[in-house]
């Protein structure tokens, strides 16, 4: 009896200082998730105020709402659109999570941490937070598109924080990593996800049907949360986190096609639970850390914060989104999370890393927490004031970018691509690993091999050093040079394919927009190889060797980038203005078949559209900034206004009535810009 007395005390405790604290924040226009944290700061150990409750109760019910959050997360996703979503969302996975990671590695050294210390600390900041992602976008936006790829992103993350943390487990307690290890622990990952996916989807969809058409909501209501649990609890029996049986749980649920009835159900209890756990991360916040620690927090605040809005909007925006749309994803995922909490624990537990890790691990995911709400909301302006100060021809570029990739996409040519390029995959693919494998060989000889030399040929210990990497770097010359020659092939096929070359000795009108495709993909490839490559053999090397030689690379490579964008920007000038001089010649009627036979003659144009403004449309009077056809991938290349030509019009043009604006971009993305012009 007394149990259920001191449950009951610690849950109205939380339910009523919550309530308090939202109420006030609500009043102040202000986050209620920061009420949530300031109502666990009241109520936790570390704060001398006379309102307590039980941390272990509140972590208890806290579980409860990852639970159900991802449950509601995997309800958005069936399995072809995870499927469609995987590419992308695994290449924007790849990049933030190999940035962070050593940005994380790298201040953790700076900050004086050990070796394990420092690769925990880019543990800890790799990973963003479902939980605080998804409330503050239930919250502050209303964009599905945006929330759909924030969630495809952060459910990459996850699966890959599991394996992560099973690997890190073994590494804490001082057995070390071996490639066998890693290589088992995946495969068991992959197969028991397997295993729970096929018998789920042979079950799940098929109970969730028949009883929907029994017309109980209360029936359905408690099967589909005892289906959500009984995933849950699968998952932690086999090792892994219940966050991801739940989102398994969700996503078969989707199958069903019962998800709006569904939603609509879970979403009070959800709120409440999610209430929780925003107050059992308050809970752990221990103010006199900050105190001692608070260089630590504020660097690896700094490195979350703009770490996961470049890194991610870098890979948003390779993997074909466009740059507003990718700095968006970017702000809303700038935080850490429960998986940072669980991360940190692993080292703790082990003894091999300070308590003061998961110290600061905590502070840190409640500062992110507390900046997240702001970021999202101000993501819009903040993204359209960025894409708007970029200079002209990278602009062009990153329109052009998106129906190029989509002229891929939907020319039906993935397989034959793939045919052709799967030689150079597999060699890109050696080459990386080879080169992985000579760095931490060459530094583990220099640790084991150098004492014993001295001792038999009496050679110094700095000759020996620089005979071994001398030998290092020579046999990682090739492979180095292999990478940089398959990422080229490799992003000269893709290019090809959808700008094709014309026979030798024929003027090639396409070959500026091929050129800059073919190198935006030269260094997305770069990217997805050298930031693994780089976070893998960070601790392996002397602290600021591959920031040296990436920013040295990076910078040839980005001059090259810089003049193949400006090339590209005069070859659509010309265009535009071929183009306005063909439609001025035709009657409107005749328009279409003419932007199809300039983009014949002039290729990488995208989908060039003319769409005329009529005077009761809402875009009259408003400038091109105001009217942001860019945040979905549309470029205006020209205005024809009466006898007057603007080509390559600024953001500040204003739209009048009569105007035709040419544009180019996807088809989605001028489908979109009509809609808006044609609106009255």
């Amino acid at each position: 009896m007394s149990d259920l007395s001191s449950f009951l005390s610690d849950f109205t405790m939380v339910l009523c200082v919550a309530a308090v604290t939202t109420i006030l924040f609500h009043k102040l226009r202000q986050p209620v998730v920061l009420g949530y944290l300031l109502a666990g700061l009241i109520l936790g150990p570390h704060v001398s105020i006379p309102l307590f409750a039980h941390e272990d109760t509140v972590k208890t019910l806290a579980e409860l709402g990852v639970i159900l959050v991802m449950f509601s997360i995997g309800l958005k996703f069936s399995i072809r659109r995870l499927v469609r979503v995987l590419p992308s969302a695994g290449l924007t996975s790849l990049i933030e999570i190999s940035v962070m990671m050593w940005l994380g590695y790298n201040a953790g050294h700076f900050m004086g941490w050990t070796h394990l210390e420092s690769i925990f600390a880019g543990a800890i900041v790799a990973f963003s937070s479902t939980m605080i992602s998804s409330k503050a976008l239930a919250d502050h936006v209303t964009d599905e598109k945006l929330s759909r790829m924030v969630y495809s992103v952060l459910v990459v993350q996850d699966l890959v924080a599991v394996l992560l943390v099973a690997i890190l487990t073994p590494l804490a307690a001082g057995a070390g990593l071996s490639m066998t290890g890693l290589m088992i622990t995946s495969g068991s990952l992959f197969g028991f996800l397997a295993v729970l996916f096929g018998v789920g989807y042979l079950v799940i969809p098929f109970v969730i049907k028949r009883v929907v058409i029994l017309k109980s909501s209360e029936t359905l209501l408690v099967t589909t949360i005892g289906l959500c649990f009984a995933m849950a609890l699968l998952a932690q029996k086999g090792g892994y986190s219940v966050a991801l049986g739940a989102f398994m749980a969700g996503m078969l649920v989707a199958e069903s096609n019962a998800t709006p009835i569904i939603e609509k159900m879970i979403q009070p209890l959800k709120d409440i639970f999610a209430a929780v756990f925003f107050v059992a991360v308050g809970m752990l916040v221990n103010p006199s850390v900050l105190w001692v620690h608070w260089a630590a927090v504020l660097l690896l605040t700094l490195v979350v914060l703009i770490g996961q809005t470049v890194s991610v909007t870098i890979g948003s925006f390779l993997s074909g989104r466009s740059i507003q749309a990718s700095l968006q994803v970017g702000l809303c995922l700038a935080q850490v999370g429960e998986f940072s909490y669980i991360i940190a624990q692993v080292g703790v537990a082990q003894g091999h890393v300070g308590g003061h890790i998961y110290d600061v691990a905590v502070a840190v995911s409640v500062a992110t927490a507390f900046t997240t709400p702001w970021l999202i909301r101000i993501s819009g302006p903040i993204a359209r004031v960025v894409d708007n100060s970029l200079p002209k021809p990278i602009q062009t570029l990153a329109a052009l970018y998106g129906s190029w990739l989509e002229e891929i996409r939907h020319g039906g040519s993935e397989e034959t691509l793939w045919s052709k390029s799967r030689r150079q995959v597999g060699f890109l693919t050696l080459d990386t690993f080879s080169l992985i494998a000579i760095v931490i060989t060459t530094a583990a000889s220099i640790d084991k091999w150098v004492p014993e030399f001295q001792t038999i040929f009496y050679f110094n210990t700095l000759g020996w050093r620089i005979l071994l990497i001398t030998v290092g770097f020579t046999l990682s010359v090739p492979f180095l040079t292999g990478i940089l020659r398959c990422a080229k092939n490799i992003a000269n096929l893709i290019a090809s394919s959808a700008l094709p070359p014309v026979a030798e000795g024929a003027l090639d009108l396409g070959l500026a927009p091929r050129n800059a495709l073919s190198l935006t993909l030269h260094l997305g490839i770069l990217f997805a190889v050298g930031f693994p490559l780089m976070a893998l053999t960070q601790p392996f090397l002397p602290f600021g060797y591959s920031p040296i030689f990436f920013a040295v690379i990076l910078a040839i490579l980005g001059v090259i980038f810089w003049k193949n964008a400006v090339s590209l920007h005069e070859h659509v000038q010309a265009g535009a203005q071929m183009v306005t001089q063909a439609i001025a010649q035709k009657e409107p009627e005749k328009r279409e078949e003419v932007l199809e036979q300039v983009n014949t003659m002039i290729p990488g144009m995208g989908a060039p559209a003319s769409i005329p403004v009529s005077g009761d449309s809402t875009a009259v009077g408003k400038t091109l900034g105001e009217l942001n056809f860019r945040s979905a991938g549309a470029n205006v290349i020209a205005i024809m206004r009466d006898q007057e030509r603007f080509l390559m019009p600024s953001t500040k043009e204003i739209i009048r009535e009569g105007d035709t604006l040419v544009l180019v971009g996807t088809h989605l993305a001028i489908r979109q810009a009509r809609e808006l012009l044609e609106k009255s």
